[in-house]
């Protein structure tokens, strides 16, 4: 015992004495980061003064090499108070860092500045970007799917590059509905562009007063996205790929050769009498068995590279990033793909304690080359066309080549091309396949967007704020489509083109380009203070202004004698017919004051109020000027004294709002007469309306927040009533005015009102950790009022008029089908010889006259606009794994499935589905499908027979993840298997229920993806 006692002794005094010789030596230290409890990984250690620095590893450990005793450690991390700790003579630190409290109360960027989120009154919606990286797809938009309560986002269709439909809180007029994106404090219609991996935080404002503050643009609801900045700390550089494929599901099962030609033989039996065609033919030695849905479709493939590295120092912060978004798409022969490259470079640094400047900037190329995805898309022919006809030609057939070999007439004799009866016994589309091989539509965009600020704070507590904003967004557009001949000739098209397929004919050039540029300049003035701990205030004054100029210039020619692609350019186009060229221009531009105050007594009473003035170019000098007011209130009960002993309600705030929103996204120069001259004779092409004005929302809001168990359960509920009046419409004049376009008036009104809920839920107590949020959301849509010259609005397939919600399909209402004479002759006792016959389908007699006619049986029967939007996320880690999904979908809508019209019910020779293998064949056989038959059989008519339910809960992502610890030189390595859209439960029996059009003429689904992914930090 003696003896250890000694040798401690010895060693405590070298110790000492060694410390005291190498008091200004170097030495190396390490440490250890944690709240008290857990680790901190990716803590920010820095030698202060210094760009020398590192990060805590997973485990919250570090160390630094060649560090003096008079150094001064600066210990950060996001949602903790920074840390600065004198090294001295100390090697192992052990530190605990103090949550930030401001920050835990979460900071939210709302309109030019930002705001703690407990002092909100408005309806403020923040998403979890962590998670939102995880939904893995090409547009930012539509990560925000299922994500926020009231956000309804969809694909226009599954294509790669396919634009996304937002809406917040439904549609409110009927011409654009979209919302306002901010970027950086750049405004703009469209973040496409953007790369998902750059994107920090996203703020969705979705009433009146939380958007008020950008006035005539946000109608349609404001949506603020920041993208990541550098932080302080040594260089770090992150690296996420993923790579994988996509296919398409959920096909429908199409008849098969045998069914198809049983089907027609009794189509014909149902018609005609005599001999039976299809019954002569069968067992052609020609005839195919083909699924051209399997031969359109095929593996498609995604793949993406995120390149990040960031740093910096106590004066200045810096992040660039390179990525590559690339996709083929589902659809044969690689014409459908999608490429995008970002460049971004955020830089900002602190010049002193008091003036900072930096900049957002971003450069990025879309390449997309476009197959038809929708309307008379490939994937209607595909399904429309014959199973008998092959893909391919037999190369046996004089017409086969080996630049066309695809079938595009049926079926070639001696004598050529069957005619007459027997050519349209099969033939009536093309073929789906040469489309899509012959199909040459490029779009590229090249983009600039980003902005340059300053900011500089006033006042002995720095408490006044002066920032200057300038964005610009400048984009240039070319398009190029070269139409290639090819098929099979029928003899027809014009004398200079004899021989020529049928296709394309003939061959021809169309290339437009264009640019886009939007100057932004904002100055703003913000203030903000606490006046004896209880006294909150915060103010703000700001102008803006905004331009754009935009033009476009356009050629095409005909009958390209070559068609290589070195020589698919106008030049090598023919120059005696078939010219054509075009060019145009146009700008507008807005001005804008706005101010905003914020005042909030012992975090317990808050009130906000807005208002903005905007002046815009699209109307007339006397109109030009808009004023959008908003105010907010807010009560914190939870702070109240008769809660205090409440420990279970962690929050509880009640919220009411109102406001004023405006629309100016009409068409430039509405306001004005158009007139035009054709060999000196002048003539007025459309009446001006100077007093045209804003279409205005007014909204008002009432919102309860509740947070129980120290606020590891949320839950909020909102209420809306949002009216949009003075609705721009198109109003037709009286013929003996001439013939002229109409006249834009403001008339019409559509009310949107409904409830919103989310809740969440996070357990971070244990090894387990896992986190639940749910949101859904209700939508009452209906219009209020239109022009009395213009009571209805009448569309393909839809009518809009008061009392019923937007665009709400229109027609007869489906009672069943006949099933024999004598039903038709009660139910049609009205109708002299109706040609009806029995199995015909049966539609209702509204007003009991025996007769079904237009203008008394007919009625809506549906709409576009869903009740009820949701989503279900889940996340969850446990000992380096991590797992996380999310359900999204919606409830009461439906959708015009005309490719269920003209597949299953049309009286031409396309192909089938299996489900008219149950169609009625004689009486009590079905009272759902109506015969097939070569003559109309109720089918020619708009019913609710082709208005199918299109709700639907769809796993949009989910993924699985482990991430490994303890490799030298890595600071953490995560290996993630993701899947996209793998299962999808609805009653539509369309491709796909998700999509923006209200006619379903067959279009281009959205895929099922699995992806494989690395993500490697150092």
């Amino acid at each position: 015992m003696k003896s250890n006692l000694i040798v401690k002794a010895f060693t405590i005094t070298f110790l000492l004495i060694m410390g005291m010789v190498g008091t200004h030596a170097q030495q190396n230290i390490s440490g250890y980061v944690s709240d008290g409890k857990v680790p901190i990984p990716g803590a920010s250690i820095i030698v202060k003064g210094t760009s020398l620095g590192t990060a805590t590893d997973f485990d919250g450990n570090f160390s630094l090499a060649n560090i003096a005793p008079n150094d001064v450690l600066v210990i950060s991390s996001i949602g903790f108070i920074a840390q600065e700790i004198q090294v001295g003579n100390t090697s192992y630190f052990e530190i605990v860092l103090k949550e930030d409290t401001e920050l835990l109360d979460e900071v939210v960027l709302v309109g030019y500045t930002t705001q703690r989120k407990a002092d909100l009154s408005g309806a403020v919606a923040t998403v979890d970007v962590e998670q939102l990286e995880r939904t893995r797809v090409p547009n930012v938009s539509q990560a925000l799917q299922g994500q926020v309560a009231g956000v309804q986002v969809t694909a226009s269709t599954g294509a790669p590059g396919e634009p996304v439909e937002i809406r917040i809180r439904g549609e409110g007029t009927i011409g654009n509905n979209d919302p306002l994106y901010v970027v950086d404090g750049i405004p703009s219609r469209d973040i496409a562009f953007l790369n998902q991996g750059d994107i920090k935080s996203i703020t969705v404002l979705k009433d009146a007063a939380a958007a008020a503050i950008y006035g005539s643009r946000a109608s349609g609801g404001v949506v603020l996205i920041t993208t990541k900045q550098g932080a302080k700390g040594k260089m770090s550089f992150n690296i996420d790929y993923f790579n994988g494929f996509n296919k398409a599901v959920n096909l429908p099962k199409m008849l098969n050769s045998e069914q198809y030609i049983n089907t027609l033989e009794t189509a014909w039996d149902n018609t005609y009498t005599g001999d039976n065609p299809y019954t002569a033919d069968r067992g052609r030695s020609d005839f195919a068995d083909t699924d051209w849905l399997d031969e359109l479709f095929e593996t498609g493939r995604t793949q993406n590279l995120q390149l990040t590295t960031s740093g910096g120092n106590e004066k200045l912060q810096y992040l660039m990033s390179l990525g590559y978004y690339g996709q083929d798409g589902i659809v044969v022969y690689d014409n459908d793909t999608y490429d995008r490259i970002n460049y971004r470079t955020n830089i900002s640094a602190d010049l002193n304690d008091r003036l900072k400047v930096g900049t957002n900037m971003q450069l990025s190329y879309d390449k997309r080359a476009l197959v038809a995805s929708k309307g008379e898309s490939l994937i209607r022919y595909a399904l429309l066309r014959a199973p008998v006809i092959p893909v391919y030609k037999n190369s046996n057939d004089p017409t086969y080549s080996e630049r066309d070999p695809f079938t595009d007439l049926p079926f070639y004799t001696e004598t050529g091309y069957d005619v007459g009866l027997q050519r349209s016994m099969y033939e009536l589309v093309g073929n789906p396949i040469a489309r899509a091989y012959f199909t040459d539509n490029t779009e590229k965009i090249y983009r600039t967007f980003g902005n340059v600020f300053g900011e500089y704070r006033f006042l002995k507590d720095k408490n006044l704020t002066f920032r200057t904003n300038v964005g610009i967004d400048l984009a240039f557009f070319h398009n190029k489509v070269f139409n290639e001949n090819y098929g099979d000739d029928d003899g027809g098209g014009n004398a200079l083109d004899a021989g020529l397929g049928r296709q394309n004919r003939p061959n021809s050039l169309n290339e437009s380009r264009g640019e886009a540029f939007t100057l932004t300049v904002n100055n703003t003035l913000n203030y903000k203070t606490l006046l004896n701990e209880k006294h909150s205030l915060s103010a703000l004054v700001g102008m803006e202004y905004i331009t754009n100029y935009t033009s476009s210039i356009g050629a095409s020619r005909a009958r390209f004698p070559y068609t290589d692609d070195e020589f698919r350019y106008l030049d090598y186009g023919g120059t005696e017919l078939d010219l054509w060229n075009s060019g145009s221009a146009s700008e507008w531009s807005l001005f804008s004051y706005f101010g905003s105050a914020s005042y909030s007594y012992d975090n317990k009473y808050m009130l906000t109020a807005n208002l903005r003035a905007d002046a815009s170019s699209r109307f007339a000098d006397d109109n030009q000027w808009g004023y959008f007011p908003s105010v907010s209130a807010g009560w914190q009960v939870s702070e109240e004294t008769f809660l205090a002993e409440v420990d279970w309600l962690s929050n509880l705030k009640l919220r009411a709002s109102w406001g004023i929103l405006g629309n100016q996204e009409i068409d430039n120069y509405t306001y004005l007469t158009l007139i035009s001259q054709e060999n000196g004779i002048v003539r007025t092409n459309r009446f001006g309306n100077p007093d045209l004005k804003w279409e205005s929302s007014e909204q008002v809001n009432i919102g309860l927040d509740a947070g129980f168990l120290k606020n590891t359960l949320n839950f909020t509920v909102e209420y809306f009533n949002k009216n949009t009046s003075d609705i721009l419409l198109p109003i037709s004049l009286p013929s003996v005015v001439g013939n002229v376009e109409p006249t834009i008036l403001n008339a019409g009104e559509v009310r949107n009102k409904g409830f919103e809920f989310s809740v969440n839920y996070q357990n971070s107590e244990r090894s387990f950790k896992y986190g639940i949020n749910a949101n859904l959301a209700t939508l009452d849509n209906e219009v209020q009022k239109l022009h009395p010259n213009l009571p209805n609005i009448v569309g393909e397939v839809s009518r809009t008029t008061v009392g019923q919600p937007l665009n709400a399909y229109y027609g007869y209402q489906v009672e069943g089908i006949y099933q024999n004479q004598a039903e038709i002759d009660q139910h049609l006792r009205g109708t002299n010889n109706p040609s009806v016959k029995p199995g015909d389908i049966r539609f209702k007699d509204f007003n009991g006259d025996g007769v079904i006619s237009a203008d008394n049986d007919r009625g809506f029967i549906g709409s576009p606009i869903p009740e009820v939007t949701f989503g279900l996320s889940f996340n969850s880690s446990y000992n380096g794994w991590d797992f996380s999904f999310l359900f999204q979908g919606v409830e009461g809508v439906d959708r015009y499935n005309d490719g269920k019209k003209i597949v299953d019910f049309d009286t031409r020779p396309f192909n089938f589905t299996e489900a008219i293998l149950g169609a009625w064949n004689g009486e009590n056989t079905s009272n759902s499908i109506p015969r097939v038959a070569f003559e109309d059989n109720g089918s020619s008519k708009i019913s609710s027979i082709f208005v199918e339910d299109a709700s639907y809960i769809r796993l949009k992502n989910i993924e699985l993840g482990y991430t490994l610890k303890d490799i030298k030189g890595i600071n953490g390595l995560r290996l993630y298997l993701s899947g996209q859209n793998l299962w999808t439960l609805t009653d539509y029996t369309g491709l796909d229920p998700e999509t923006t059009d209200l006619v379903d003429k067959g279009t281009y689904p959205s895929s099922a993806a699995v992806l494989f992914g690395i993500n490697a930090k150092f």
